[in-house]
């Protein structure tokens, strides 16, 4: 029915697209929906799940062919984010394995970690994991404690992330640690640092108020050596990868939106059209109405502009600026439309068997991970007011 007022998506229209979104629905309805509770309650998914996307080539869709992965565009990542969300899966952490630690192992990587990461991780044998945020540093990367001291042929790391997701099932994660520190060398640099390691901890997982079945934890490391040959990109230029790559990551959480506020319109019309009150369907009040009507006129405008990112990334013209609009706004959006939807189920939209209760409470951290919206709402400044910041530094340093 939402489709019916819905302007199809160019981005989606090839038969190779609808070839992979009919694969992406049937792996959902035939594999994932019946294991969403018990996942919920083992607080993680099964490593089984992860093995059965890779085979089905859902892992690392945009990693070329000659390292195991399917060689597409970005816009096929971008379709298997919005399916999952439509049906509020955020369990397997697939998208964070495939969209963010992937391109950086290719983009930064030596043709040895390469060949050594790529494959399993496109395979789903090798579940990995990204360690940025600390207990005492967020969105302030700059500031992390993790050291990582030079003793010759290895780096001695010490120190501890948090909030890690994939984290307690993780074989391997990049981590951001401080190389030289006290010194003029003193930078942020990146290691690939294998679960298997001596004095490497994983956490217990967290208990959340949503994402129950994501195994996100806190990850110690208590004097791990490191090979050398695990440093990704240079020594001290780990901020400067960071913030080349967070583009993607935080259009991979608008994505994510706006697959989620599709889902949840969806699934609120299927729901006001059946369920009656005073006589008639709740889908025959005006209310009703003009509110799933917002909803749908939200979802579309964001859907051109999502669509447009994705398209600029496809490219690798998408700014950081772009990128952080989409991920604000969309978020924003998805959290407004999701409560619209739960007020439309009544008391049925608080019980946690609704679909509805559980995208109310799982997509709440939307606007708090991958840099806060407030976060983006500062680049998004700081890019407006450029040539202004520039002159204000320049007088501060005469």
């Amino acid at each position: 029915m939402l489709q019916n007022v819905l302007l199809e998506r160019e981005i989606y229209a090839s038969e190779e697209h609808k070839m992979m979104q009919k694969m992406i629905q049937d792996f959902i309805n035939n594999e994932i929906i019946d294991y969403v509770d018990q996942w919920e309650k083992d607080g993680m998914v099964s490593r089984e799940i992860w093995e059965r996307a890779g085979a089905l080539g859902l892992l690392c869709i945009d990693i070329p062919e000659q390292y195991g992965g399917s060689g597409l565009d970005f816009s096929y990542n971008a379709l298997f984010i919005e399916e999952m969300a439509k049906e509020g899966i955020n369990g397997p952490g697939f998208s964070l394995h495939s969209d963010i630690v992937a391109p950086y192992i290719l983009k930064y990587g030596t043709e040895a970690q390469k060949q050594k990461y790529l494959p399993l991780m496109a395979t789903g044998k090798m579940i990995t994991s990204l360690g940025m945020t600390e207990p005492n540093c967020g969105s302030d990367l700059q500031a992390i404690q993790t050291s990582a001291v030079d003793k010759g042929d290895y780096y001695l790391v010490n120190g501890q992330k948090t909030f890690i997701t994939n984290g307690y099932m993780s074989d391997m994660s990049i981590v951001a640690v401080k190389t030289n520190s006290g010194t003029e060398k003193e930078g942020v640099s990146l290691l690939i640092m294998e679960s298997i390691s001596e004095g490497f901890e994983k956490g217990i997982p967290f208990k959340k108020i949503g994402m129950k079945a994501q195994d996100t934890c806190e990850l110690f490391f208590d004097n791990v050596k490191v090979p050398k040959e695990n440093l990704l990109g240079e020594e001290g230029l780990g901020f400067k990868i960071m913030m080349k790559e967070l583009p993607r990551e935080r259009l991979s959480v608008a994505l994510n939106a706006i697959g989620g506020a599709e889902g949840a319109i969806e699934k609120t019309i299927e729901y006001t059209s059946t369920r009656t009150a005073f006589n008639q369907p709740i889908a025959g009040f005006q209310n009703t109405q003009f509110k799933l009507a917002e909803c749908a006129t939200q979802l579309q405008v964001h859907q051109a502009f999502i669509d447009r990112c994705t398209q600029l990334l496809s490219d690798h013209k998408l700014t950081a600026e772009s990128a952080s609009m989409a991920k604000y706004s969309a978020t924003d959006m998805h959290g407004k439309v999701v409560d619209e939807c739960l007020q439309l189920f009544g008391g049925y939209g608080y019980m946690w068997d609704f679909p509805i209760a559980r995208m109310y409470a799982d997509n709440r951290v939307a606007r708090i991970y991958a840099g806060t919206n407030e976060i983006m709402k500062l680049l998004i400044a700081r890019g407006l007011f450029k040539e202004l910041f520039q002159q204000m530094k320049a007088k501060q340093k005469k």
